[in-house]
């Protein structure tokens, strides 16, 4: 595998990461904090950080579109499971990369899903139990 390939899954990781942040931001905990009784630190941060409610009356663009970006870092990653170069020394840059990558793809799904729960599910299933 090229230095340029890598580098690529490299970013596919990075902006993978950065996007299910914003989803974490917007939806997961806000709640998490109002849950806890701070919702006072809510009010506070939304009047500081307006954008954070534009991201949270954006939600479906922002969830769908990060979820795209995870899907094409998921095909990036499985594609290139088994392809590394033969020379040692870069078969073990190889591996590294690849391990890295696996990681910031976890990682990110991991906090998609939370934001993902907290801005669609957990609402639904309260209303549901609670009716």
């Amino acid at each position: 595998m090229s230095d340029d390939k890598t580098t690529q899954s490299n970013r596919w990781g990075w902006l993978a990461l950065f996007a299910s942040l914003g989803t974490l931001l917007c939806c997961a905990l806000p709640i998490l904090l109002v849950a806890l009784g701070f919702g006072a630190v809510v009010a506070t941060i939304t009047y500081q950080l307006p954008w954070i409610v534009t991201l949270a009356e954006q939600k479906l663009w922002m969830f769908g579109i990060s979820g795209g970006i995870l899907v094409m870092c998921a095909w990036l990653i499985w594609r290139q499971r088994n392809i590394c170069p033969a020379d040692p020394a870069l078969a073990t840059r190889c591996q590294l990369s690849k391990r890295w990558n696996n990681r910031f793809f976890w990682t990110a799904l991991i906090i998609w899903s939370i934001g993902f729960s907290s801005a669609f599910l957990l609402y639904p299933l309260r209303n549901w139990i609670y009716g």
